[in-house]
This record gives structure tokens, C-alpha cells and sequence, in this order.
């Protein structure tokens, strides 16, 4: 009975239940850090597929937008000519009436019509910076044409 007593006694029931208790936890953490290993593997993997996903989309998503901003660059660009075709055909249309050529003869060539008198008027400093061997930066163009022709037999100075 002694022994019986010895078993059930406090001291090694206490005994027990602490290795009881001990080899509990033991094991307890050992299933959490399997646990923990095995959720570590599976967002290591997870993470490498996303890392490959990125990579594997990255450069035809850059592709794309590439695209699509030189798409738009070309339309941009198609929409000027449209409006370049249009100005031009306007202007075309203009030409072919007589009365803006006249008036874009008398603008810009100077010309008048039979029995007219035409007027030009020479600015006297323009005229004086002339004669001294100055360019005039203010005179017509076709005044500087005469002037080369007139100059182009003449010997170098």
C-alpha cells in the first residue's frame, strides 16, 4: 500500500502533471513553429510568383503606355495637318478671286492700276545710312534686289 500511497502521492502527482504539462508545451511549439515554417514557405512562394508576376508584366505595360503616348502624339499631330489642309485650301480659294490678288499686288509689289500714281516715300535717314555703305533694314526688299543688280557689275571695292 505503501506504494500505492507513493503513487498517488502529491509530490508525484505534481511530478507528472508538470511532465505532462512540459511535454504539452513542447509540443505545442513545435506545431506552431511547423506551422510557422510552413506559412514562411508558402508566403516565400507566394511572393516570388507576385516578384515574377511584376517582372514577367512590367515591360509590356511599359510597352503599352509607350504606345499609347506615341498614339496620341500622332493623332496630335494628324489633327495639325487636317487644320494645315484646311488653311491651305482656304487660301487656295482665296487666290482664285481676282480682287484679293489686286489687293495683294498693291500690298505687297507696290503695283497700281493704269492712270494711277504711285507714291513712295523714301525715309531721308534710310536713304543717307544707304549712300554711306550701310544696309537699310527698313527698306523694301525689292529695293535691295535693284540695288545688287545694279552693284553686280561693278568692281569690288
Amino acid at each position: 500500500m505503501a506504494g500505492n500511497r507513493d503513487r498517488f502521492s502529491t509530490a508525484t502527482r505534481l511530478r507528472l502533471l508538470g511532465e505532462q504539462t512540459a511535454a504539452r508545451v513542447y509540443r505545442s511549439q513545435n506545431r506552431r513553429q511547423d506551422r510557422r515554417s510552413r506559412l514562411t514557405g508558402r508566403a516565400a512562394f507566394l511572393a516570388l510568383v507576385m516578384c515574377t508576376l511584376v517582372v514577367a508584366l512590367a515591360y509590356p505595360t511599359r510597352q503599352f503606355v509607350s504606345q499609347r503616348n506615341e498614339i496620341a502624339e500622332q493623332e496630335r499631330l494628324t489633327r495639325e495637318a487636317r487644320q494645315r489642309v484646311e488653311e491651305l485650301r482656304d487660301e487656295k480659294a482665296r487666290l482664285q478671286d481676282d480682287a484679293y490678288i489686286e489687293r495683294l499686288a498693291r500690298e505687297h509689289l507696290h503695283y497700281v492700276m493704269p492712270g494711277e500714281t504711285g507714291y513712295t516715300m523714301i525715309d531721308p535717314d534710310a536713304a543717307r545710312k544707304h549712300q554711306e555703305g550701310r544696309e537699310a533694314t527698313d527698306r523694301p526688299w525689292y529695293s535691295n534686289v535693284l540695288d545688287d543688280v545694279d552693284n553686280a557689275d561693278r568692281p569690288e571695292r
